[in-house]
Order: structure tokens, then sequence, then C-alpha cells
């Protein structure tokens, strides 16, 4: 069973609707725990926006918790920890990653971009040398594996 996170145990933030443009179809609700001073936290959300969904953002600067709360290991924290469908979506996942996650719907917490990988979503342009990797974890796995490859 997912482990689904409960981001109404965070106390102390600040709710900021985002409104994402007019689209004929909602892809989902996303919900960004992300500091209000990130810049391409912001550049990701606005990409998910764009792409058709829904987007909401707590600014916070006490960002660790969460992550915790959300299951994110040491090794695998990036910038900002989102949820969508249940799942935690932990850095800069890139949206082809998203779409795949929503479509196999597996037995998973979350995935993750560990760091802030140049040219991964939010992280400027990617280029013929950005490689990274999406892992998965949590739920029925014992440790993170692969789920999704950029640039390979």
């Amino acid at each position: 069973m997912k482990n689904v996170f409960n981001g109404a145990l965070i106390a102390g933030a600040v709710l900021i609707s985002v409104v994402a443009p007019s689209s004929a179809e909602n892809l989902g609700e996303v919900h960004i725990y992300k500091s209000e001073y990130c810049g391409c936290c912001t550049d990701w959300a606005d990409a998910l926006a764009e792409k058709g969904y829904s987007i909401s953002v707590t600014n916070t600067e006490e960002l660790t918790p969460i992550k915790k709360q959300a299951g994110v290991s040491q090794d695998l924290m990036s910038c900002h920890t989102a949820t969508l469908a249940g799942y935690v979506l932990e850095g800069h996942v890139p949206l082809a990653a998203i779409d795949k996650l929503l479509k196999e719907k597996p037995q998973i917490t979350g995935l993750s971009v560990p760091g802030m990988p140049v040219g991964s979503l939010g992280m400027g342009e990617p280029d013929a040398t950005t490689r990274y990797t999406v892992y998965a974890y949590g739920g029925d796995l014992d440790k993170p594996i692969p789920f999704f490859e950029v640039g390979n």
C-alpha cells in the first residue's frame, strides 16, 4: 500500500495558492513545500502548472521535518518536496517521470531527484551532457531504485 504523506500535520507554514493556466484538463493537485527564496523551485512549479496541474505552495524554511515525515532519506533530499495523488515528489522530478508514475501507479512512497542536477526541470536548459536518475523509494521497496533515466 502507498505510504501517503499527510501535509496537514505540518504546523506554522503559510499556504499560498497558485492558479494554473486555464486548461481543458486538470491533471491533478500538486502541493509544494519550498523556501520562499528558491527560484528553481518556483520554475519547477511553473512548469507543472503550464502542463495542467493545479498548484498550491507552502513557503517555509523548515523543510527537514517535512522531508522526514514524507520518508525522504538524507541521500534523496533536494530543495523542495511536493505531493501529488498520494505520492511524494522530491526535487526536480521531470514531467515524463511524473506521467509514468501516474500511469503505472506503483506501490511506492514517491520519486526523488537527489540534489539539484543542472539541466533538470527548473534548473536551466538541458543539453547533450544532461544526465540524471529519478529514484523510486518507500512502499514495497527495501531501498531506492532507478525509476526513470534522463539523458541515458
